[in-house]
């Protein structure tokens, strides 16, 4: 069956111009939100959809701009003989180089063979469906495919309204796993008359293959059904007509009222078992309704590990379970751009498919910040915590994540594959240890931006140097709660070479306060390798948002500037 070799969107909703040529398996669209992910799956079923009319408002066009019509053509490949039937489409066949992604208006003997559907939509609102020609244009020449064609062709939507494919409904998958028809005529004007289970009964001969196919595929899935499913009439129908029969399960319950997961996973499965007449599927938000463990499923059942794909697949997703189980080959980055949509295949290299299952979460974001440890992460989503409870905009709502790299020795090399797909990046480290040298540097010369604590501090030497006493006493009795007496006073004294201790500490800063030894000491005890006072993202957390965002006014200068240096950078997520 045909798949799809180009997509080109222009003027459509958030889209100015789009050109992208797809993988005949999975194309999953990730990135964050309002990126037009959702559009472009939209824009595939508008033109390829077997719909006679579609609803346009004024909102359809980019910018409101109705004197700039709306376009999207999509370029099908791998055409059965139906489709180069030259009596029906001899003038509309064009050729497609796969390496460059050029279509010419010819067919050629060392190209594949194409034909180009075309959905135009003016200020009218009126759609427009026709085949593209150069040579058929010229010569006063328009069609679009035949009915029967578009219907054949119809990508296979799987969505919130994924029932409408569990009843023998016109384009429903149902109507695709077999050749079997069901001629109800007879037996739904008995149903008028409640002959249900007779109905029941007479289609159960005549569509045996396909409830048998359903059946199995529900039990591959795990999706508890039965195995004696029926097809009946459904009880709340208004009208009689091949779509009022539907799937119901062994006690005659409608299997439209299965759950929203377990529909999508059953559509998705039957339509595996359709792809000799129908292989593309739209699925927006592939996690909708799905616990992890059936999106991992979902995703098997669709073919997501074979070669070759068995279907073409669009989907959007926001789930990192679904980014840990496809490969890079699979994943694509929509990127809106001042005059155009980018579409960046994430790719293969083992450097991105390591980073990819190691922070899938920030592949989904707008902007990372590359943290040396779980301290800094707990840190920064602490003070997010803190500055959002008092009227700031939070650094997620702005598309930013944090990730921990474990480490400076490692912190660079999941910078240069984000950068490599085009993100916003942002490195915070202790300055303890440096980078290797020239990385740094590189990486800041491309854009990237570098907060580095001071003067080989790490981040328990900047609290405990720049914080107001009463926030060091919050410091320490904290350690304390987490951790007891006895260890955080001989990490004092490990740290002092037993100079001082927690008692003299404490009685220090009643009589004259804490001095900057004791805060060096404080720093150094604080960050013990063996039992760490705060180095883990929650404990660091709760410090960050109880602690050092309250007193981060009185703090000193230089540390607070380092503060504002993270979120401003965090804050221009956008620009």
């Amino acid at each position: 069956m045909p798949r799809i070799r180009k997509v080109e969107i222009k003027h459509f909703r958030g889209i100015r111009e789009l050109t992208w040529c797809p993988t005949a398996g999975i194309n999953c669209l990730i990135g964050p939100g309002d990126s037009g992910k959702s559009s472009i799956l939209e824009a595939i079923d508008f033109c390829l959809g077997a719909r006679r009319n579609i609803q346009f408002t004024d909102t359809d066009f980019h910018g409101l701009d109705v004197e700039t019509p709306i376009t999207i053509s999509v370029t099908l490949g791998e055409l059965d003989e139906g489709l180069k039937n030259f009596d029906a489409y001899g003038m509309y066949l064009r050729s497609f180089d796969a390496e460059s992604g050029s279509i010419e208006d010819e067919p050629e003997n060392d190209a594949e063979t194409v034909l180009t559907v075309r959905l135009t939509v003016s200020s009218d609102l009126e759609p427009l469906w026709s085949l593209v020609s150069e040579r058929a244009t010229a010569q006063g020449m328009s069609r679009n495919l035949n009915w029967g064609d578009r219907v054949r062709l119809a990508p296979t939507r799987i969505g919130v309204m994924a029932d409408y494919h569990l009843g023998w409904r016109r384009g429903s998958v149902l109507n695709k796993v077999s050749e079997e028809r069901v001629d109800a005529s007879v037996a739904l004007a008995k149903a008028a008359r409640d002959a249900r289970a007779a109905f029941g009964d007479k289609a159960q001969s005549q569509l045996g293959e396909t409830l048998g196919i359903v059946a199995t595929t529900a039990k591959e899935l795990g999706i508890p059904i039965g195995e004696n499913i029926k097809a009946m009439l459904d009880a709340h129908s208004v009208s009689f007509s091949g779509g009022t029969i539907s799937l119901h399960d062994k006690d005659g319950i409608p299997l439209r009222g299965l759950g929203t997961g377990s529909t999508r996973l059953l559509i998705a499965g039957l339509q595996r078992k359709a792809a000799a007449q129908s292989t593309i599927i739209l699925i927006d938000e592939l996690e909708h309704g799905l616990e992890p463990h059936r999106i991992i499923r979902l995703l098997g059942s669709l073919g997501a590990k074979e070669a070759p794909p068995p279907l073409q697949i669009f989907m959007t997703t926001h789930s990192p379970v679904a980014l840990r189980e496809l490969a890079g080959s699979q994943l694509f980055i929509t990127r809106p751009m001042a005059d155009k949509h980018d579409i960046l295949p994430v790719g293969t290299a083992n450097e991105i498919q390591s980073t990819m299952r190691l922070y899938p979460d920030a592949f989904l974001s707008a902007s990372v910040i590359f943290c040396e440890g779980a301290s800094e992460v707990g840190f920064v989503r602490g003070l997010d915590q803190y500055r959002t409870a008092n009227g700031y905009n939070a650094i997620t709502a702005q598309g930013t994540s944090c990730v921990d790299c474990g480490g400076v020795d490692k912190i660079f090399k999941p910078v240069s594959a984000f950068r490599t797909l085009g993100y916003r990046g942002a490195v915070l480290r202790d300055d303890d240890q440096k980078p290797p040298e020239g990385v740094e540097s590189a990486f800041i010369a491309t854009g990237g931006k570098v907060v580095a604590w001071r003067a080989g501090r790490t981040l328990e030497d900047e609290l405990f140097l720049s914080l107001t006493d009463d926030a060091i006493n919050k410091l320490i009795d904290h350690a304390v709660e987490l951790h007891g007496e006895e260890v955080v006073n001989e990490h004092i004294k490990s740290a002092s070479q037993n100079a001082t201790s927690l008692t003299a500490i404490q009685t220090e800063a009643l009589i004259e306060g804490i001095t900057g030894d004791s805060r060096a000491i404080l720093g150094k005890a604080a960050r013990t390798k063996k039992a760490s006072w705060f180095k883990s993202v929650t404990w660091m957390e709760d410090v960050a948002r109880e602690i050092v965002g309250p007193d981060l006014a009185n703090a000193d200068a230089g540390f607070k500037a380092l503060i504002d240096d993270i979120f401003a950078w965090a804050g221009n997520a956008g620009k």
